[in-house]
């Protein structure tokens, strides 16, 4: 395998600033006319197509695309609004057997999928970064390195739901897909100059057919600083509030977090208020923006001061399918641990040389597993068998199958 280095163009002097998209900041697509038109332009393009979508997260419910941005080859750049068409199955049809060329594909394929776009074929540069072994692996750094261009990221945290979309972050959502394609071509070379073209072959066609996430058990459980609430009673006010919470945001279309923040939820399962007086006598909730719905918490508190005892969440959580937490194996099962051990020993070394990270080369959940509860006969066969039953790509499992067999026997 062949080792590829990489240019650095960290000094911002090597950095030639990406301002203005070729053509100029099309208008947004927002009307079935129109999007008819679009489609013909894209049918009629050639090459991979690039796409992005950008959401409001933070600012609304769930994760759906407010924007979706398009670029090919003899069609341009096209910046549709999924709101106002809320059924783009047309456009995805039209482009056919295209590769779609998109950065952190696992972020943005959800979205797009809602709204009818399902790719038959994907590049995903972020991914085959990873893979590259480059240290930074966001679009601008990525494009900073591949084609020495600046690409500014200063409105990727806004609230995409705005409408009308102010120009300037028109002009942001179309420099996303300006050079996408040029940065695929470039990755492309380096992919199979080191010999992990399939590798990433491998890896895009998993992330693209990857089955949607199932549900979280107990997703309040989320809760950030949720792990300060010691007692069964307060994580059963932490349910309700979250319950509340999240039926709120629902309705009214706006990111949980905004209708009541974690730490609000945290201080009040710490305090555990009997009225709303004393809910409102902790800081938190205060302020204009919790206050004003004292009367719908210190109800959601109240019903879980009301549970018997038999109904109280357990301070231990769902039971996993999983092996227990890695911090108790060397007391629970000391062989075990030796197997983690020295597969994480071999796995880092195998890193360090492939220039691939470890949770790439691998799952780590996988490799838990599988040290955890390994093969009844440990050999080569029966572990890739494991592997590929856990998962794991062709490619991962002809490079690490040996090195975690022997670690699975170094405990005997």
């Amino acid at each position: 395998m062949a080792s590829v280095s990489h240019t650095s163009v960290d000094d911002a002097a090597q950095v030639v600033p990406l301002t203005e998209p070729s053509g100029g900041v099309p208008t947004v697509v927002d009307s079935p006319a129109v999007l008819a038109s679009t489609i013909d332009l894209f049918a009629s393009g050639h090459g991979p197509v690039a796409v992005d979508a950008e959401r409001a997260s933070g600012y609304r419910y769930g994760q759906r695309a407010y924007l979706v941005q398009m670029r090919r080859a003899g069609a341009g750049t096209a910046l549709i609004d999924p709101i106002a068409l809320p059924d783009l199955s047309v456009l995805s049809a039209a482009l056919g057997g295209a590769e779609w060329v998109l950065h952190a594909a696992s972020q943005d394929l959800p979205c797009l999928a809602e709204v009818g776009l399902r790719p038959e074929r994907i590049f995903d540069t972020e991914l085959a970064a990873r893979l590259l072994g480059y240290e930074r692996v966001g679009l601008a750094a990525v494009v900073a390195q591949v084609l020495g261009l600046g690409l500014a990221k200063e409105h990727s945290a806004v609230d995409w739901s705005t409408r009308p979309l102010p120009a300037d972050w028109l002009r942001y959502a179309a420099l996303d897909v300006e050079v996408l394609v040029d940065v695929r071509d470039q990755i492309t070379t380096e992919l199979t100059s080191s010999g992990k073209a399939q590798w990433a072959a491998e890896e895009f066609e998993a992330e693209r057919t990857a089955p949607p996430s199932p549900p979280r058990p107990d997703p309040w459980r989320r809760v950030s600083g949720v792990h300060d609430v010691k007692s069964p009673r307060g994580l059963a006010v932490v349910r309700e509030l979250w319950d509340v919470r999240d039926a709120q945001g629902r309705e009214r279309d706006i990111a949980p977090g905004r209708v009541l923040p974690d730490r609000a939820i945290v201080a009040a399962a710490s305090a555990l208020p009997r009225s709303q007086a004393e809910l409102r006598g902790l800081p938190v909730f205060s302020g204009r923006r919790t206050s004003r719905r004292l009367d719908l918490w210190q109800a959601a508190i109240d019903r879980a001061l009301a549970l018997p005892a038999d109904r109280l969440p357990s301070v231990h959580g769902p039971r996993s399918d999983g092996p227990p937490p890695v911090r108790s194996w060397r007391d629970r099962e000391p062989r075990a641990a030796a197997r983690l051990a020295a597969a994480r020993a071999g796995l880092l070394e195998l890193s360090t040389a492939c220039s691939v990270p470890v949770e790439n080369l691998l799952s780590p959940d996988l490799v838990r597993r599988l040290c955890w509860s390994p093969p009844r006969s440990v050999t080569s066969v029966s572990v890739a068998e494991t592997l590929e039953a856990g998962g794991a790509r062709p490619w991962q499992v002809g490079l690490t199958t040996d090195l975690l067999a022997k670690a699975l026997t170094v405990s005997e």
